[in-house]
């Protein structure tokens, strides 16, 4: 298994997606510790000449740090969705599989070998998309900007935020065991989509008190817990916080419906289905 991990691993630096999603990521650190500087300034001397603005402070920094996490998971999906959904299907469709299978492997130790290389890498990834976003925030701005967090609200919040690509291998192993490459990244975008469009659904049913839109939104967690991680790395990063406001309910990515402790384990599960589906499916097919 461990060379089908270091093959993966070389295929995956090698492809074009994932320079330019690592240059990009760059750009979009830069441009995010550049805003938290000028914001960090603005507020900096606005508390020079008012102490009642402390609050905004709090605020527009648990704003900054979730906005700038929330477009990081999005760039994380998008690396596991276009990294992965091809990983099986790409390798039958150019009879490359043929040459693995050729060399008494079994197709268990196949798959798991491409879900374990495509798994630890977009960890990898996330995690230090993660801490750049979060050290950023912490050392950027004049200290105006740092969000007074502990060492187990970074862990828990980066444990979420880690959990979404891995989920997504998961299940985009399982749509490259059944059919093609265009049709399974097809199929993920759209679920992936129907998440977080059904997230923002349920929030606002929560403020409108509209209990069939939270239903809705509730559903489309089910279909696939993209939304509800992010809501929990974001609770668990800034609900339990020593600060007047909390992101965790305000502003245009606040959590008026916290998800229920319950999804995290329902994600896991979700994860582990779309896996051990693969694994049947892929035994089976035709070749």
């Amino acid at each position: 298994m461990w060379p089908l991990i270091k093959i993966t691993y070389r295929e995956m630096i090698s492809k074009r997606i994932f320079a330019i999603t690592l240059l990009m990521s760059l750009a979009f650190l830069v441009l995010f510790g550049v805003a938290t500087w000028f914001v960090g300034e603005k507020i900096s001397e606005s508390l020079q000449q008012e102490s009642d603005l402390k609050v905004m402070k709090t605020f527009f920094s648990t704003q900054l740090l979730g906005m700038g996490l929330y477009f990081g998971s999005f760039i994380t999906a998008l690396l596991a969705i276009f990294s992965s959904v091809g990983i099986i299907s790409s390798d039958v469709e150019s009879h490359q599989i043929d040459t693995w299978l050729a060399r008494a492997i079994t197709r268990r130790t196949y798959l798991l070998g491409k879900f374990f290389g495509l798994a630890s890498l977009l960890a990898i990834y996330s995690a230090l998309m993660f801490l750049g976003l979060a050290g950023i925030n912490q050392w950027v701005g004049n200290g105006a900007m740092a969000v007074q967090l502990t060492a187990w609200q970074i862990f828990s919040a980066m444990g979420c935020f880690v959990l979404l690509p891995i989920i997504l291998v998961c299940v985009a192993l399982l749509l490259s065991s059944v059919t093609t490459t265009v049709t399974g990244g097809i199929i993920l975008i759209i679920l992936y989509g129907i998440g977080f469009i059904g997230g923002f659904v349920e929030q606002l049913g929560a403020l409108l008190q509209d209990q069939s839109l939270i239903n809705i939104g509730i559903v489309s967690s089910l279909l696939f817990p993209a939304d509800s991680l992010f809501r929990m790395a974001t609770i668990s990063l800034f609900d339990t916080a020593d600060n007047p406001i909390s992101f965790a309910t305000q502003g245009i990515f606040g959590t008026a419906s916290p998800p229920s402790p319950a999804m995290l384990y329902y994600s896991l599960c979700y994860g582990l289905a779309a896996l051990l589906l693969a694994l049947r499916i892929f035994q089976k097919r035709d070749v």
